[in-house]
């Protein structure tokens, strides 16, 4: 895909609901007794996927208008066996979370994935689910897809988390729903705890303290009408872009500003950014904003510690923002990047040289020197989305073209983004 440059961008947009919160509403409304209804569901490639494998399961969904499902939920006791391989694509929030559910029931699963989901690791949630009594296999002594599950009936558990992960720890309470007793998880760092918000909504018995959540087993849980906030992690590349491109202002709309997502905010900020958050609101649990970015100096810092798991999946476009920043920015603590949908650390610094940045990367750090300019370039997007969104914005403040190849994967968050950024560049 050849991407032109652009003088500047302007105006205002809604990206598609919160990819996240989307699948957590889906499993549990799933798992919930009666009507579900969502509304400003998530359009992308990984939450159909969830909804696929799910209806595989003999749950219901059917649509009343765009960007609505309404699922018939059958509760706790009401999925049945699949009689074919549940293939997951790309999403490895659906893999993860929905082992945790699959590992409770009475019946046996196979889940599957793309190439790249092949090789992330699943270990990390293998392990507690067996100790809670799950009979998991997975390829390479259990530590990759596809996963054989064996349903059993599970016990409570007390996990303390060794990384910072999100979907393990939603994995971990989605099974601790299907438990008698109660099932605490213990974070070092706090992660993104849509699954807990959602699963107040649905009336689960849930708390949350000192870094500890714990959640009741069989918690009656009953269909909710459930509104998605726009993605923060899709509207972080057009408030970059606004903020690297001259005469640039923007404004994403309904956006959720939920504190344990907001890191790209604090750290574009700390950068320099003039970003601003209006008609904040909250709906379901979940705040929700417009946030406005402009032209703005942007300065190279030092990123690490607990802002890392709140950014997790922003790093590419702050990486982006880096290269364009005055002076040096240095990152660590970001291991974790080697295993998403691709070395994102690896991808992300190639990408960068090709386009005339200075890098080092470390195992898990990484130092970006700011030059303020991009050349354009061929870059490949290692298949994985955020890459690719990530080098299109860079393409808007480069010398020349800049084609970015393989960009099919941007359908697995953010179907139509290329679209939505034509309609805010202005290039002639």
């Amino acid at each position: 895909m050849k991407i032109l440059p652009a003088k500047k961008i302007e105006g205002s947009l809604k990206v598609p609901g919160d990819k996240s919160i989307s699948h957590r509403a889906v499993i549990l409304g799933s798992i919930a007794r009666g009507i579900t209804e969502i509304h400003n569901i998530s359009p992308c490639e990984d939450c159909s996927c969830t909804i696929s494998a799910i209806k595989k399961m003999g749950i219901e969904f059917s649509s009343s208008e765009k960007g609505t499902i309404i699922i018939k939920g059958k509760g706790l006791e009401g999925l049945s066996e699949p009689k074919e391989i549940l293939d997951l694509g790309n999403s490895g929030t659906s893999m993860r979370l929905l082992s945790g559910v699959l590992s409770a029931q009475p019946f046996f699963s196979v889940l599957t994935g793309d190439q790249y989901l092949l090789k992330r690791p699943m270990d990390r949630v293998i392990i507690p689910l067996s100790q809670m009594g799950a009979k998991i296999l997975g390829r390479s002594n259990n530590r990759f897809a596809p996963l054989a599950i064996k349903g059993e009936k599970l016990n409570p558990i007390n996990y303390i988390m060794p990384v910072p992960s999100a979907q393990v720890k939603s994995a971990i309470l989605l099974a601790g729903i299907f438990t008698e007793g109660v099932t605490a998880v213990t974070e070092t760092f706090p992660t993104r705890d849509h699954t807990e918000i959602m699963l107040s909504s649905f009336g689960g018995k849930i708390s949350s303290s000192e870094g500890t959540v714990t959640v009741q087993g069989r918690s009656k849980l009953e269909g909710a009408k459930i509104f998605i906030p726009s993605d923060i992690s899709s509207a972080a590349f057009f408030l970059v872009a606004a903020s690297i491109l001259k005469d640039s202002e923007i404004t994403v709309k309904d956006v959720g500003v939920n504190p344990t997502r907001t890191g790209v905010v604090d750290i574009l900020k700390k950068m320099g950014v003039k970003i601003d958050i209006s008609n904040i609101s909250s709906k379901n649990g979940e705040i929700i904003g417009d946030i406005s970015a402009s032209t703005s100096s942007l300065k190279g810092i030092s990123i690490g510690g607990e802002i890392v798991p709140r950014t997790i999946d922003e790093f590419p476009i702050i990486f982006i923002a880096a290269a364009m920043a005055e002076g040096v920015t240095y990152v660590t603590g970001i291991k974790e990047l080697r295993v998403k949908e691709s070395d994102r650390i690896a991808a992300m610094a190639k990408g960068l040289r090709e386009m005339g940045i200075k890098v080092k990367e470390g195992e898990g750090e990484i130092t970006i020197e700011g030059k303020g300019n991009f050349k354009g370039a061929r870059i490949g997007s290692s298949g994985d989305h955020r890459i690719a969104m990530a080098f299109s914005i860079a393409a808007l403040a480069a010398d020349s073209e800049t084609y970015i190849d393989d960009i099919k994967c941007i359908d697995t968050s953010f179907p139509g983004f290329l679209e939505a950024l034509d309609k805010v560049a202005v290039r002639n």
